[in-house]
């Protein structure tokens, strides 16, 4: 199992989790945060400082947002597992689903 970044997230990018995250498994694609399904450690740090409410344990995510399991989980398909999302920087490139989206509302 592992948590999961939803729509709360998509064009707002706060990064506090990714500053919370002990192992640096927080991902910055162009218009979202993904979390590595296989760098996650389920700690859950992440979950309470997300300002926007995006972060989910993955069997937690509400019925609307579930398709971003595997958003989150298709993200790394050509990345591999790097290790550490400090040294990649922003990934320019976003799930097909995500890149689909109309610009999300930043209020």
């Amino acid at each position: 199992m592992t948590y999961v970044i939803a729509q709360p997230c998509v064009d707002i990018k706060d990064r506090a989790c990714v500053d919370e995250c002990p192992v640096d498994c927080i991902y910055e694609g162009k218009r979202m945060l993904y979390i590595h399904p296989d760098e996650c450690v389920d700690c859950g740090a992440c979950e309470p400082v997300c300002p926007v409410e995006a972060i989910f344990y993955e069997d937690d995510t509400p019925p609307e947002w579930k398709d971003y399991y595997t958003a989150n989980v298709d993200f790394f398909d050509d990345l591999g597992s790097p290790g550490g999302a400090a040294k990649m920087g922003v990934i320019d490139k976003d799930h097909s689903m995500i890149a689909a989206l109309p610009p999300q509302n930043q209020e």
